[in-house]
C-alpha cells in the first residue's frame, strides 16, 4: 500500500499507546466507535491500526480476536464487544478519543492546494459527539456533507497544527512545518523573481525609448549639436543598448552614477519634446 503524510502520521500515532488504563480504554472506544461497520466489525486501511485494536480488545475481553487482511483492508469482528455510549468526561481522555476518530475516520493532506485534515463520520450523532472532542482542543471544525456521511474538516494550517499536536501527532506537526516553510521560501523565490522579471521589462522599454528619442536628435538636431555629456550618453546608449543605467554610468569618462546618468537622459528627453513643440510666432 502506497505511504501518504496520513497513513505514516497514522501508523506512528497506532504504536504509541497510553499509558494510563482510563486513556487507553477512552482509545478503543473511540476506535469502535468511529471505525465499527454496522455495530459488529472494526475495519480499518492501515495494518499497526488493526494490531492496536486487537491489542487493546484482548486487554478488555481477554481474547485476542483474529485480523481479517483483505484486498485493502484489516478487519476485526467484534462479537461480544459493546459499542461505547457514555462521553468521557476527562480531558485527557476526550483528546484520545479524538485521536481515534483520526486514526479510524480521518486524514490529512498537505499538497499544492493548502492543507487539510477532515474526519468522516457516519450520521449526525457521530457528528456532534466528534465535534465535542474536537471543541475540547480549542478549535472548532467546519463542517459539510458528502455521500451522505457528515465531515467535520479544517483547512487553516494553525488549527490543523494544533489539533495534531494535541493528539499527539508530532511528527505530523514537525512535516508540516516543513512543508510550509518550504512553500513560503518557494513563493519568495517566486515573487523576487517575477519582480526582476517586471524590473528587467520596464528597463528594455525605457532603453527602447531612450534610443528612440536620441534617433530623433540625430535626424532632427544633430549629435553635433548636443553637449558633451548628452552627447557622451547617447553614444554609449546607442553602443551598449541593453545595459543598465549603472553600467552605462561606468563607462563615462569620468564614471557617474545612475542618477546623473538618469538626469541625462531626462535632458535629451526635454530637448526632443522642445524641438517637437510647434512654434508659435506673437500676434
Amino acid at each position: 500500500m502506497a505511504s501518504s503524510l496520513s497513513a505514516d502520521t497514522k501508523d506512528a500515532l497506532a504504536r504509541e499507546v497510553p499509558d494510563a488504563a482510563h486513556c487507553r480504554t477512552a482509545l478503543l472506544d473511540g476506535l469502535l466507535l468511529y471505525g465499527a461497520t454496522d455495530g459488529d466489525r472494526f475495519v480499518t486501511q492501515r495494518n499497526p491500526i488493526a494490531r492496536l485494536a486487537r491489542s487493546l480488545i484482548k486487554e478488555r475481553t481477554g481474547t485476542a480476536p483474529r485480523i481479517e487482511h483483505g484486498a485493502a483492508s484489516f478487519t476485526i469482528a467484534l462479537p461480544g464487544v459493546a459499542l461505547p455510549t457514555r462521553k468521557p468526561t476527562q480531558k485527557c481522555d476526550r483528546l484520545i478519543e479524538a485521536r481515534a476518530a483520526f486514526l479510524a475516520a480521518g486524514s490529512l493532506v498537505a499538497g499544492a492546494r493548502g492543507y487539510h485534515l477532515e474526519f468522516v463520520t457516519v450520521d449526525r450523532a457521530h457528528a456532534d459527539r466528534l465535534g465535542l472532542m474536537l471543541r475540547t482542543l480549542g478549535r472548532v471544525p467546519k463542517e459539510m456533507e458528502r455521500k451522505g456521511r457528515i465531515v467535520l474538516y479544517y483547512k487553516d494550517f494553525d488549527a490543523i497544527e494544533d489539533v495534531l499536536g494535541s493528539i499527539g501527532a508530532f511528527a505530523a506537526v514537525l512535516h508540516l512545518e516543513d512543508v510550509r516553510a518550504m512553500r513560503e521560501t518557494k513563493n519568495r523565490i517566486h515573487r523576487l523573481v517575477n519582480t526582476e522579471a517586471a524590473n528587467l521589462d520596464r528597463a528594455a522599454e525605457a532603453a527602447a525609448g531612450q534610443r528612440e528619442t536620441i534617433a530623433f536628435l540625430e535626424s532632427a538636431y544633430g549629435m553635433a549639436n548636443l553637449s558633451p555629456a548628452l552627447r557622451e550618453i547617447a553614444e554609449l546608449r546607442l553602443a551598449h543598448p541593453e545595459e543598465t543605467l549603472a553600467e552605462l554610468g561606468r563607462r563615462c569618462s569620468p564614471p557617474i552614477g545612475k542618477p546623473t546618468v538618469n538626469s541625462r537622459f531626462a535632458g535629451l528627453a526635454a530637448l526632443a519634446r522642445r524641438i517637437k513643440e510647434p512654434r508659435h510666432t506673437p500676434r
